[in-house]
């Protein structure tokens, strides 16, 4: 699942720490793809609250992710993509499978936006809120020693409010080509990007119906979890 989708089943909690950690796996990665930490594998070196509640997120974001990729909605969804894309890009590097489950955790965040289950302001104050020395702490003992490079990201991050862009479908597959771009050199030409815009648009219509089953059903599972 994508940040807003991550932020939907905590949107509810005051400790803006938790909510870090609930989005910190994709922003580590986003700032760098190389990076790969484990913090779950390592817990007794996060001693102190802050860091705690980072990591406690962090955990709560495997576990979403788990529930979401496992899911019968996710293995439909992500086929029936799938099939509707690969016709636009046979001459185009980029893998149909990929372009599809990004697709639609875009769509999922655009969605919970659009009919205000989650508000941008809301998510991008809690990272504001979070403490600064905590999450470098956070990193160093993951490894990630090039703070600065993570805190030039971060801050940019929070400072564009990226993810109120959104709320407009077109800008769905502007965001995939970003995605795509730092993949593969010249991804999408623009009359695929043209084509693509269509057949993602037609196939969020459709999604709008049950969208929220993914949601519900992954709730009721992080309930019985504990």
């Amino acid at each position: 699942m994508n940040f807003l989708s991550h932020f939907y089943f905590d949107r509810h909690s005051e400790d803006p720490h938790l909510i870090l950690g609930t989005v910190l796996p994709d922003l580590v990665k986003n700032a760098r793809k190389d990076w790969n930490i484990h913090p779950e594998k390592n817990e007794h070196l996060f001693g102190r609250p802050f860091e705690k509640a980072i990591l406690d997120g962090w955990k709560r974001h495997l576990k979403v992710d788990r529930h979401f990729h496992n899911s019968g909605f996710f293995i439909e969804h992500t086929g029936q993509i799938r099939k509707a894309i690969t016709p636009a890009l046979s001459n185009s590097i980029v893998r149909p499978s990929f372009l599809a489950h990004i697709a639609l955790e875009l769509m999922l965040d655009s969605t919970l936006l659009v009919r205000e289950h989650v508000r941008t302001n809301d998510f991008y104050g809690h990272l504001r809120e979070s403490d600064r020395e905590a999450l470098e702490s956070f990193l160093r003992l993951n490894k990630v020693d090039d703070t600065d490079h993570f805190f030039t990201f971060y801050d940019k991050f929070i400072h564009s409010q990226y993810l109120e862009s959104y709320r407009e479908n077109h800008n769905i597959v502007y965001a995939l080509k970003r995605i795509c771009m730092r993949i593969w050199d010249n991804p999408l030409t623009e009359n695929e990007v043209l084509e693509l815009s269509k057949i993602l648009n037609d196939y969020h219509q459709n999604l709008l119906g049950n969208y929220m089953d993914i949601y519900e059903e992954i709730h009721t599972k992080l309930l019985k979890e504990g």
